[in-house]
């Protein structure tokens, strides 16, 4: 069946209204915590608080301590995962809080 015109996916509508209005990194960041949903163990991801980005710098809130140190010292792996995933252009840096 051919696509008419005007006719979209609703993933690409959204996609267009997050352009438009500024929140694309929002879904970016929605992209990153089910990546590490899948990457980690259910009990390792109830961990995480939040994941953010703000000026290219992916910003993840973790409550465990011994998840925090975990993440700080594989910074440069998990910021190499998000990159391969997501895009080179997209992150600079990779803030654990």
């Amino acid at each position: 069946m051919k696509k008419k015109k005007r006719e979209y996916q609703s993933s690409e509508l959204v996609k267009s209204f997050a352009r438009i209005y500024g929140f694309e990194h929002k879904l970016v960041a929605f992209d990153i915590k089910d990546f590490l949903e899948d990457y980690l163990d259910e009990s390792l991801f109830r961990e995480i608080r939040s994941v953010n980005i703000e000026n290219e710098c992916i910003i993840i809130k973790i409550d465990s301590p011994l998840l925090k140190h975990d993440f700080k010292m594989r910074k440069s792996f998990y910021l190499k995962k998000f990159q391969d995933k997501f895009g080179v252009d997209k992150f600079k840096d990779l803030q654990i809080l």
